[in-house]
C-alpha cells in the first residue's frame, strides 16, 4: 500500500472474515464465502447505504476467487462494452473451463437495455454478477436480474465497531502510528457517531484529524482539531454539554407526548446550537405522518408548508413556521396505524408474501394484453352505488390480511367507520343492488 493512498484503502480487508459489521453476510458456507472460494454459480446484488463495505467484499472475494475478475463502471460503460466482457467471459469458459466473476459498483446506474443483456450470461453460468448498489434492487434493477440473484443486505456498521476500527487503524498504519499523535477514546467515539454507520467517512475524518494535529504540533487530538475537521456537525453533535441525538430524541418524544411547551423547548434548543432547519423540517414531515397521520390528515400539510418556508425565507423568520409546525403536531390527536400499517406490509413483502397481481387488475391499455385476458372482469367502482364494489384487489397470498388498522383517535374515528361501511358492502356483495 502506498502513503499516498487515503486510509480507507489502507485499511481496507483482505479477506472476508476482516470485514467490518455484515457478520450476518460473512460465515461459513455463506454466499459471499462460496463465492470468494470459486464454488457455486450465485450471482448476489449488495444493497446498502455509501461506506458500508459493498465494494470492499467485491474486492476480497477478486484477490480470494480462482476465478477471473472482471469489474465494469456502470457510469462509463455501454452495451457494446458489456457484451464485449460477456464474450470474452465465454471464451474462457470454452478454451479452459474458467469462470468469469464480473463486479459492477452502483449497478442500478445499468439502462435497462444494458441490464437485459446481462441476463443470458448470469441465467446460463457464463458469469457469477457482483452488483453493489445504494438503492433498492426490487425498484432500481431490471426483475428479471434480481430473480436470478440473492438479495444481501449490508448494515450501517455500529458505532463501537467504527470506534474498534478506528482504534487499529492508529495502531496499525504505518503512516498513522509515525506521527507519535494520541486520540482519546471520547474523541474518536464522536467522529464514529458523526459517520452515521459510514466506514469510510470515518476513517478519512481520523486521517484528516491526525494530519491536522500533526501540522500544528500537537501531540494529541483535541476538541480544536476535531471542530476543525468536523465543523459545524460537532458542535450540533455537542454544544455546551447537549448531546445532539438526545436533544433530537427529547423533542420527537415531546411532540408524540402532546407536550406543545418542551416541543418548543426542545427545538429552540437545537436553533441555538445552529442544528440545519431543514433537518428539523424533515423531522417534522415525517411525524406529521407517523405519529399523527389520519387522525389529522391536515398536519402533514402544515409541516411541509414548513419545511417549504424553511427554504424560501431562511432563519431566523422561519422559526416562526417551524414553531407552528411543532405546535400543529403535538396538539393534534395520534395515532401510529399509518407506520405500522406499512411496516406490516413491508414486513409481507421482504418475507415473500406477496404474489402476482389478479388477472382482472392488470394494465389492458398496451397491444396484446387483451389476448392474454388482462383486465378481464374488472369492475369499475364508479358504475355502483357508493362507488364500492366487491372484488379482489390483493393478491392471493396476502388475501385478507389488513394492514391498516384505524384507531378511534381524531378524524381517525371517521375513517374507521367509513371503513366499516365499505366492508359490509364488499362482505356482503348478494345485496348490492
Amino acid at each position: 500500500m502506498s502513503a499516498a493512498q487515503p486510509l480507507a484503502a489502507r485499511m481496507r480487508p483482505t479477506s472476508l472474515d476482516q470485514v467490518v459489521g455484515q457478520e450476518h453476510l460473512v460465515f461459513p458456507g455463506s454466499p459471499l464465502e462460496l463465492l470468494a472460494r470459486g464454488e457455486g454459480a450465485t450471482s448476489v446484488l449488495l444493497w446498502g447505504p455509501p461506506g458500508v463495505g459493498k465494494t470492499t467484499i467485491a474486492s476480497v472475494i477478486a484477490r480470494q476467487t480462482s476465478r477471473r475478475f472482471v469489474e465494469l463502471s456502470a457510469t462509463s460503460a455501454g452495451v457494446a462494452d458489456v457484451r464485449k466482457t460477456l464474450a470474452a467471459a465465454q471464451k474462457v469458459l470454452d478454451d479452459d473451463d474458467t469462470r468469469t466473476l464480473v463486479f459492477i459498483d452502483e449497478i442500478h446506474r445499468f439502462s435497462k437495455a444494458q441490464q437485459d443483456v446481462l441476463l443470458p450470461a448470469v441465467e446460463t453460468g457464463v458469469i457469477s454478477l457482483i452488483g453493489a448498489t445504494t438503492e433498492n434492487p426490487s425498484f432500481s434493477v431490471n426483475s428479471a436480474l434480481v430473480s436470478r440473484s440473492i438479495m444481501l443486505v449490508l448494515r450501517p456498521v455500529e458505532a463501537r465497531e467504527v470506534v474498534n476500527l478506528l482504534s487499529r487503524a492508529l495502531e496499525e498504519d504505518p503512516v498513522l502510528s509515525a506521527t507519535g499523535i494520541g486520540f482519546a477514546d471520547s474523541a474518536l467515539q464522536i467522529i464514529a457517531e458523526l459517520s452515521s454507520g459510514d466506514v469510510r467517512q470515518a476513517l478519512n475524518r481520523l486521517e484528516t484529524a491526525v494530519a491536522t494535529a500533526h501540522a500544528a504540533g500537537k501531540s494529541v487530538i483535541d476538541r480544536e482539531v476535531l471542530e476543525q475537521v468536523t465543523g459545524s456537525a460537532l458542535q450540533r453533535y455537542d454544544r455546551d454539554g447537549d448531546q445532539h441525538y438526545d436533544i433530537v430524541s427529547a423533542f420527537i418524544k415531546s411532540m408524540r407526548g402532546s407536550d406543545p411547551d418542551a416541543a418548543l423547548h426542545w427545538l429552540a434548543r437545537m436553533i441555538e446550537a445552529g442544528e440545519d432547519p431543514r433537518f428539523i423540517a424533515r423531522r417534522l414531515v415525517i411525524h406529521a405522518s407517523e405519529d399523527v397521520g389520519m387522525a389529522d390528515p391536515s398536519v402533514l400539510s402544515i409541516a411541509v408548508a414548513a419545511a417549504q418556508a424553511v427554504q424560501l425565507i431562511g432563519m431566523p423568520e422561519a422559526r416562526l413556521n417551524l414553531a407552528q409546525a411543532v405546535v400543529a403536531i403535538a396538539t393534534a390527536p395520534k395515532s401510529p396505524a399509518i407506520i405500522r400499517g406499512i411496516d406490516r406490509a413491508l414486513d409481507d413483502v421482504r418475507r415473500g408474501r406477496t404474489g402476482n397481481v389478479p388477472v382482472h387488475l392488470r394494465d389492458a391499455h398496451y397491444p396484446g394484453a387483451k389476448a392474454l385476458g388482462h383486465g378481464e372482469g374488472y369492475l369499475y367502482p364508479h358504475d355502483h352505488e357508493h362507488g364500492v364494489v366487491a372484488q379482489q384487489y390483493l393478491p392471493d397470498h396476502a388475501l385478507g390480511t389488513q394492514y391498516y388498522r384505524p384507531t378511534a383517535n381524531g378524524f381517525e374515528q371517521t375513517v374507521a367507520n367509513r371503513l366499516a361501511g365499505i366492508r359490509r358492502i364488499t362482505d356482503n356483495p348478494e345485496e348490492q343492488p
